[in-house]
């Protein structure tokens, strides 16, 4: 797939009706945890497609062990997004939800997983999948970090 004009917008969770995605900005020992999909060399957060009959909370957890193998963690609401783009020539929009996870512990990410490996990071990847996505919704999950967010989970913020 070819993008164009990809643009995200962040805005306050369960601001929409429905959703295609679900995406997850993790931490792990107050590291942010990328995904490098094995047909790309950019880097990406977790998340995909919400499959039918799931709700994005599942939806997210199910993404985030299948591209990270993680198999211990706490994950909370952090906002919904619009995206745009042009895909393949034709234009597409759509809503999604993000989760915060804070990894305790990983597993062996699965084997027919689209991902190839992950990233523990104190900084954000120069070389990203989906450009514009972590400039717009990181600073609703830095906000979140600076309210006291730690590996001891997300808690009642």
């Amino acid at each position: 797939m070819k993008y164009k004009n990809l643009k995200f917008k962040a805005h306050k969770f369960n601001s929409f009706d429905s959703y295609i995605f679900a995406d997850i900005i993790a931490i792990h020992g107050g590291k942010w945890v990328f995904c490098k999909h094995k047909d790309r060399d950019t880097w990406e957060t977790p998340g995909g497609h919400i499959n039918d009959g799931e709700t994005t909370l599942e939806a997210a957890k199910r993404e985030l062990f299948e591209e990270t193998g993680a198999i211990s963690f706490d994950i909370e609401s952090l906002c919904d997004y619009l995206v745009s783009a042009e895909v393949d020539g034709v234009p597409v929009v759509g809503h999604s939800q993000v989760y915060m996870a804070t990894i305790y512990a990983f597993g062996e990410i699965p084997s027919d997983s689209e991902m190839e490996k992950i990233c523990i990071t104190d900084s954000i990847p120069d070389k990203q999948t989906y450009p514009g996505f972590i400039e717009e919704i990181f600073p609703f999950a830095q906000k979140l970090i600076n309210a006291g967010i730690s590996d001891k989970g997300l808690g009642d913020i």
